[in-house]
């Protein structure tokens, strides 16, 4: 039960947080025939941990649907699947408190699925998750002293949406897939993510030298003008 956390997020929000990066731009993970239906989002019985900024229901409801959003609504296939989420805890870390005591910003949630057209919940119970802010040296000394609310809850919403897609992940047989199918589709994204990498390195090279030629041009008509 949630109701023992609050304790349990007080100590856990003074812990380093966790990395991560934004992947958005990179191809979706191997989930079968996926595409989202319900995005459902209920945060009414939140709790928040002591030490943090306030934060409506409202607002978590919002932050959580874009980021369900963003991750799932890239899918195209057929087969429709509903995303439930309950918001279940947080803390944002506040400004004004010293850095050697300064909290990291937290969020529980307990996440289902279920398969539109079986109206099959897929999960037994409710999967639970606890996600910090990614690392950066901003939330090395608490992200209160650097950041927004807002972008608080970006964060830990983007990360508790990637904390549901890493579940997804680990039950192919939900989306119609063996493991080793999603296995070699897996192999074929990262071999598409390495290729787009180097072509944006190549492009990024290319540009600089574009750059550095004009600048070249541009200082030899200055020292001609100048004779």
């Amino acid at each position: 039960m949630f109701l023992r956390l609050p304790a349990c997020l007080t100590a856990l929000i003074l812990l380093a947080a966790c990395g991560g990066k934004n992947d958005l731009k990179d191809p979706p993970v191997p989930l079968g025939d996926f595409v989202l239906g319900h995005n459902i989002i209920v945060a009414e019985n939140v709790q928040k941990v002591p030490i943090s900024r306030d934060a409506s229901p409202a607002e978590w409801e919002a932050s959580m649907k874009e980021a369900v959003a963003a991750r799932f609504g890239r899918y195209e296939g057929s087969r429709i699947y509903n995303i439930g989420i309950s918001v279940d805890g947080y803390a944002l870390a506040p400004p004004g408190i010293p850095v050697v005591a300064a909290p990291k910003s937290v969020l529980a949630i307990t996440a289902n699925i279920w398969d539109d057209a079986t109206a099959t919940k897929l999960n037994p119970e409710g999967k639970s998750f606890t996600v910090f802010e990614s690392l950066s040296g901003e939330t090395v000394i608490g992200t209160g002293l650097t950041s927004t609310k807002a972008q608080q809850m970006e964060a830990l919403s983007f990360n508790a949406a990637k904390k549901v897609e890493g579940w997804l992940l680990e039950h192919p047989e939900w989306f119609g897939m063996t493991k080793a199918q999603q296995e070699a589709l897996m192999a074929e994204r990262e071999l598409q993510i390495e290729g787009q990498s180097k072509a944006d390195k190549a492009a990024a090279r290319a540009a600089e030298a574009d750059a550095a030629a004009e600048g070249k041009t541009a200082q030899k008509g200055k020292s001609n003008f100048g004779r």
